[in-house]
């Protein structure tokens, strides 16, 4: 999402003539992009800051005022804060308020602190296309819905990205079109809550029913009628270029209609990886949580996921220590990672948050040492089991999308499979599967055939077969 963010906010500031530089020592504005998910994101900036702090001074003396502004997240959650310490922040602009960064720069010029945290009920930010900062321009995030209704009581995201609400079809649509037409191999659709997509701007759809939820899960909210869902996005998007992979993150385990997991079964282009952020494995703490499941209808869930996707690579979300977590509670999270083997997972401790309902109403109990013991063993077990994952797929071909030369290795290049794991391979002359005469050699945005070697529970090795392309690859399955 800041990633997303990022490409948004400089898309409106090139407008209004400024220019991008990579040199500190150049700049006369720098702009932090934050999160607020947890502290230990908050603590990096407040260090950034402190290292900015000695830059703005030299500048002071020297006449060539640097101005600093925090936007995003931690922008929206302690606006006075970050003003009032140490008068080093210039600007603050929440999520909602990238629009208004050239004239809060403005007032910034004139010497004076300027902020915009209001947060909208419909501001996605569809007309703008946001300029492409990813390497080689090989993959994209396209943002398709922002904020979040589900109010799980540990998060901090509808606090301080506001409610739902979804981009227009069309824009979405353009945009994808265009980053075709720029070669970008991959896009990933962005939102806080993906699958509860619900575009209500044309006027013939506002009365469709709502879709039913998966079997077991329930939503603090009354279900939303009308609109155009997540499926018929899906479908646009994967006809847009068969030689497009298309991603999409970070969506709620309550949202996968049939109509979705069958699409992905069926569509080459729309790859074989699901994130279902699970965050415990016991029911106790999923209640205290507020997630709208049991751990016994995520079960459900996963089991029914691997029925209808053969092959699907799964990815979740836990969280550690959470409060009134109990060793049992514990261990039972543990037992769900062994149960269902994710590909790759995101575990972090808990981190209580101002404003949410667990700050209101619960006790931030589990101590710190507990925590840390309790996410280590945690993250043993998932790398155990995504070990044996990933190690399933020894001896097999994959399709792997270059993303440019290993960061270990200039003789070798990365990529990225199906199921979204790193694959690593030598930078060697391989023939290429249209059957041309001279040998190729890979570049970034191709597709290759990798035969894998070895494994670990993050990344895959393997030899190089072919280049093919994705369509070539999908007819010979």
């Amino acid at each position: 999402m800041n990633v997303n963010d990022t490409e948004i906010a400089w898309a409106i500031l090139q407008k209004s003539g400024y220019r991008r530089t990579k040199e500190l020592d150049e700049a006369d504005v720098v702009l932090l992009v934050t999160c607020s998910v947890r502290e230990k994101a908050e603590q990096a900036i407040w260090n950034r800051l402190q290292h900015l702090k000695a830059l703005k001074a030299r500048r002071q003396q020297a006449r060539l005022p640097l101005r600093i502004g925090i936007l995003g997240c931690m922008a929206e959650r302690l606006k006075e804060e970050i003003l009032h310490r140490e008068k080093l922040v210039d600007i603050v602009a929440g999520p909602d308020a990238y629009r208004d960064l050239p004239r809060l720069l403005a007032v910034a010029e004139s010497g004076q602190q300027a902020a915009n945290v209001l947060l909208s009920l419909d501001e996605t930010y569809a007309d703008i296309l946001p300029v492409q900062t990813s390497a080689a321009g090989t993959t994209a995030f396209v943002s398709i819905m922002r904020g979040c209704d589900n109010m799980c009581s540990y998060c901090i995201v509808p606090f301080t990205r506001g409610r739902e609400r979804s981009r227009p079809i069309a824009s979405i649509l353009q945009e994808v079109r265009m980053l075709s037409d720029q070669g970008v191999k991959e896009v990933t659709l962005l939102g806080q809550n993906v699958n509860s997509f619900r575009d209500m701007s044309e006027v013939q759809f506002q009365s469709a029913a709502a879709p039913v939820l998966s079997r077991g899960f329930s939503t603090v909210y009354k279900a939303k009628p009308g609109g155009l869902r997540f499926a018929h996005l899906l479908d646009q998007v994967s006809r847009i270029d068969p030689e497009m992979r298309i991603r999409f993150t970070s969506p709620h385990p309550k949202d996968f209609p049939d109509e979705v997991l069958q699409l992905i079964q069926e569509r080459h282009n729309i790859c074989k990886q699901l994130h279902l952020p699970a965050q415990s494995g016991s029911t106790r703490v999923l209640e205290a949580m507020r997630r709208g499941y049991t751990r016994e209808a995520y079960l459900e869930l996963v089991h029914h996921v691997r029925e209808s996707i053969p092959g699907v690579s799964l990815s979740s979300d836990f969280i550690a220590g959470f409060c009134g977590e109990t060793e049992e509670d514990h261990q039972q999270t543990v037992s769900l990672l062994r149960e269902v083997r994710y590909n790759v997972g995101f575990l972090f401790a808990y981190s209580m948050r101002q404003k949410t309902r667990a700050y209101h109403r619960l006790q931030d109990d589990v101590p710190a040492d507990v925590k840390q013991r309790r996410l280590e063993e945690l993250i043993t077990v998932f790398r155990e089991e995504a070990a044996r994952a990933n190690e399933a797929m020894v001896g097999q071909n994959q399709l792997v999308l270059v993303e440019g030369p290993s960061k270990r290795s200039p003789s070798e290049l990365c990529g990225r499979n199906d199921g979204n794991i790193k694959v690593i391979f030598p930078d060697a002359e391989t023939e290429d599967a249209a059957g041309c005469e001279a040998p190729v050699r890979a570049q970034p945005g191709d597709y290759v055939l990798v035969k894998v070697t070895s494994a670990s529970s993050q990344t895959l090795k393997g030899v190089l077969l072919c280049r093919t392309t994705l369509s070539r690859s999908a007819a010979s399955r």
